[in-house]
């Protein structure tokens, strides 16, 4: 399983990869592992402002529906078309298929996520 460390990780099993004042957010290695195979990714619209800690969308599998819990708040940018066509990337790569881009709303908000090795050990 794969954990890069430019990532931040919430304990709700997403991730956001932080450039100055925007961030992607996707699901972890972990969690697209544990679903199984992804059939339908539900994606917020354009816009749309999102909460941390709130459901932003939802990820359905051959095993069950999951929520995508945000771990930042901010307003929707842009939404991974390429997603809708192909869900099953997630699986393919995790880090690679972003769900959403958001414009961060709160800087202070990272400090409630984790870096890749507290994120790993956590899952042991």
């Amino acid at each position: 399983m794969d954990f890069p460390k430019e990532l931040k990780y919430s304990k709700e099993h997403t991730w956001a990869k932080i450039e100055g004042d925007t961030a992607l957010i996707g699901i972890s290695d972990f969690a697209q592992d544990q679903l199984g195979e992804i059939l339908f990714v539900e994606m917020p619209d354009v816009g749309d402002e999102i909460t941390q800690g709130v459901s932003l969308g939802v990820v359905e599998s051959s095993k069950k529906a999951s929520d995508v819990i945000s771990p930042l708040s901010g307003e929707v940018l842009e939404v991974n078309e390429k997603l809708d066509d192909e869900p099953e990337y997630i699986n393919e790569n995790a880090y690679d298929a972003w769900i959403v881009k958001i414009k961060v709303k709160d800087s202070g908000e990272v400090k409630n996520l984790v870096d890749a090795s507290e994120y790993e050990a956590g899952l042991k």
